[in-house]
């Protein structure tokens, strides 16, 4: 609930960044050269903390910190390792910052969007030291079972970015410019937030120079194939983007597709694995297979209960989503469509991300970062054949279906992986009993809510309603849903209240 509630105020805050985003530079040069140099940092933020770092170090960690032993010394040693190596590696990237881009967009050469994006890219690239060491904070708080910090971070870097927007625009400067300079600004005031809250937990990581020890090495083994993992990841992110960057506005129209996609997944998958992987280190560690298998099922299933009827509506109500969030300004009609038929392809994977990763975290509960890896290969292997064989015939949109069809690929790997680990680490009878239900309530609201849509139509016309309409049409859909889960079966608000008092 606590990791849930603030990554939905950070995704609602990251709307009202994108929707100005839209606003101000629509799919231009300028937005599609700020959107690649800001996904850099980002990508290999993935790469070094979030995605590979972390699940190495919180098993590592919480076993430290629960048993008294040495707990403080390894987070230190962490902590200044890794600032040892992002350090150097920001200094690389600025001197072959060129070759980063057209590795990213090597379709921008054809015009001025790839100069832009160099620009962008060595200002905004310093970010990924400020983001990585926070995520590593974060791993500490999470740890120790405390969430709230490292979940609001993300709220104060969409706060920033908001009113540096504002301040440009009413300054009548480079909003472009504005924004690429906020991403490093952003990433201090997230370290800090995370560091002083660190700090109050009795956590207090000073920098210092970095040393190799025993527990350095065996974090670095266990981490490396969640490394490559990551890497392969990021090589599927990378591929949808070089397809996309030969198409002029694809660039900015997959990225607001994906900030769609994002909140559910943020919300609701990334807030359960982080709360889950610490729980069943502790379960396993314990011996408590009971436990390990309770927990892992009642995560997928409130999972799916969330994400199957959110992606459903996705497939079905796209364009009324995008054209109240973002068309307006500089994002026109046609932008919106394009973006939202993304976004329908995206909401078919939704579950598919969801799902891995809950399912991923019974592999770096037991401190298995191989078997992510190799899932992930076959992954990119089906998205780069997909995205880029089908480009030729579908345009763009061949990335956002690659994307959609690995998803699906890797999340089924990784299931059937899990269950042959043993009873403790597959779904119970009560999960599956209520799967079809929740797909058949889902199904239900998807029914309604084009039923809505269409009757509601003209009112998406009118400027001054269609915000309105959007909120019927939403609420509408959430209640239907709700009242065709508990008929159903689906899911029990006693459940729900009970988990939370808990909680």
């Amino acid at each position: 609930m606590t990791v849930g509630g603030w990554t939905m105020a950070s995704r609602i805050l990251g709307f009202v960044r994108d929707i100005m985003i839209g606003a101000f530079l629509g799919s231009s040069a300028v937005a599609e050269a700020f959107l690649i140099a800001f996904s850099l940092p980002n990508m290999f933020r993935r790469f070094f903390a979030e995605g590979t770092l972390n699940v190495a170090f919180v098993p590592m960690f919480a076993k430290k910190h629960e048993s008294g032993d040495g707990a403080l010394e390894f987070a230190r040693d962490a902590f200044a390792g890794l600032a040892f190596i992002l350090v150097i590696f920001s200094i690389i990237a600025q001197i072959f910052m060129p070759a980063l881009v057209y590795a990213m967009a090597s379709g921008f050469t054809e015009d001025n969007r790839f100069d832009l994006a160099v620009t962008y890219g060595r200002i905004a690239f310093p970010y990924i030291l400020f983001i990585s060491l926070a995520a590593l904070l974060s791993g500490v708080l999470n740890a120790t079972g405390r969430f709230m910090a490292a979940a609001a971070a993300p709220v104060l870097l969409n706060v920033i970015f908001i009113a540096a927007m504002l301040i440009a625009d009413l300054m009548g400067g480079d909003i472009g410019l504005a924004m690429t300079w906020t991403v490093p600004v952003a990433g201090i005031a997230q370290v800090v937030l995370v560091w002083i809250a660190a700090s109050r937990a009795g956590y207090r990581l000073i920098p210092r120079m970095p040393h190799m020890t025993p527990e350095l090495k065996r974090l670095a083994i266990i981490a490396a194939p969640a490394a490559l993992a990551g890497g392969v990841t990021q090589i599927n992110l990378l591929v949808g983007r070089q397809v996309a960057s030969f198409f002029e506005g694809a660039v900015a129209w997959l990225y607001y597709a994906d900030r769609l996609y994002q909140l559910p997944l943020g919300v609701v998958g990334i807030a359960i694995g982080i709360v889950l992987l610490p729980e069943l280190s502790r379960n396993l560690r314990a011996g408590d297979m009971a436990a390990s298998r309770d927990a892992l099922s009642r995560a997928g299933e409130m999972s799916l209960a969330l994400t199957i009827p959110a992606a459903v509506a996705l497939v079905v109500i796209p364009l009324p989503l995008i054209e109240v969030l973002f068309q307006r300004g500089a994002f026109t009609i046609d932008d919106a469509k394009w973006t939202a038929l993304a976004t329908a392809i995206y909401g078919a994977g939704l579950p598919a991300f969801v799902l891995q990763k809950v399912l991923s975290s019974v592999y770096f509960a037991r401190e298995n970062t191989k078997a992510p890896f190799h899932f992930a290969l076959v992954g990119m292997v089906v998205n780069a054949a997909i995205a880029i064989g089908l480009s030729y015939h579908l345009g763009f949109i061949a990335a956002a279906i690659g994307t959609t069809l690995a998803g699906w690929t890797i999340t089924t790997l990784t299931w059937i992986g899990a269950v042959r680990m043993g009873e403790e680490t597959r779904f119970d009878a009560r999960f599956w009993s209520r799967l079809w239900r929740i797909i058949a309530a889902s199904a239900v609201m998807g029914a309604a809510l084009v039923a809505m849509a269409f009757i509601m139509a003209p009112l998406f016309a009118i400027s001054g309603v269609k915000i309105a309409a959007l909120a019927v049409l939403v609420l509408g859909g959430i209640a239907i849903y709700g009242l065709a889960g508990q008929m159903l079966g689906a899911f029990h608000m006693s459940e729900i209240k009970s988990a939370f008092r808990r909680g």
